[in-house]
């Protein structure tokens, strides 16, 4: 229970202040100068800070696309990957509910919750997009994290990559390349933001399973590789 209590912690640390930074950011906000590169450094070093406070206990997935690629790549049981996603998408819920209550006196005309979305036309390039920056993503998490992996500062590897993603993906969609993180704002953003939901949870899945597939098969060739 312990390590499902840390994942619900963490993720409403990331959608607190990932989407927190794209609310108080926005254009009709004071604070609008951060703009994109703030947001994306935002959701990064949420991360980051995540990683190296709870990484310990569950491994600091915080989001439902990282724990299907763990999944999928055989490095947890379906128990604890289903708990890791229920309780990831509770605690965006919460992130979610308390950022609603900070934002909604704040007389943003955007988004109160930092909702995902996609412009009207715009289907394929979002789903494309989430697809393909989860499978970065994703992707990164699984190289770092492997037994033989680079991972001494696997924490802060993660956080830039999903920076990186960000500063990319969120003028197509906002960004969301996790579940949780798009759940969460769409149950109190409500309207397109619903509408809009199933893909940024299709999407993400999509690329995780892409990634765990390619995953296996890098490290079989390396494995072939050596023994040649």
């Amino acid at each position: 229970m312990k390590k499902y209590l840390a994942e619900m912690i963490g993720t409403m640390v990331l959608v607190l202040m990932g989407c927190g930074a794209a609310v108080f950011a926005g254009a009709d906000q004071p604070f609008f100068t951060i703009g994109t590169l703030g947001v994306a450094f935002a959701f990064g070093l949420s991360v980051v800070a995540m990683a190296y406070t709870i990484g310990s206990i569950s491994d600091c997935h915080i989001n439902p696309a990282i724990t299907f690629g763990v999944y999928l790549s055989g490095r947890m049981s379906s128990k604890d990957a289903l708990m890791y996603m229920l309780f990831q998408i509770i605690g965006a819920i919460i992130g979610s509910s308390i950022l609603w209550f900070l934002a909604k006196d704040s007389g943003s005309t955007t988004t109160l919750t930092g909702a995902n979305g996609f412009a009207e036309g715009k289907i394929a390039e979002a789903f494309v997009a989430e697809t393909v920056f989860t499978f970065i993503f994703v992707l990164v998490v699984l190289g770092v994290t492997a037994k033989n992996g680079l991972n001494k500062f696997a924490g802060l590897a993660i956080g830039l990559a999903l920076v990186l993603v960000h500063i990319v993906c969120i003028p197509i969609t906002g960004t969301s390349v996790n579940p949780a993180r798009s759940i969460g704002p769409a149950i109190f953003e409500g309207g397109v933001a619903l509408t809009q939901l199933w893909l940024f949870i299709v999407a993400p899945l999509l690329g995780a399973a892409i990634s765990a597939l390619v995953w296996k098969g890098i490290t079989v060739e390396n494995k072939l590789a050596t023994t040649e």
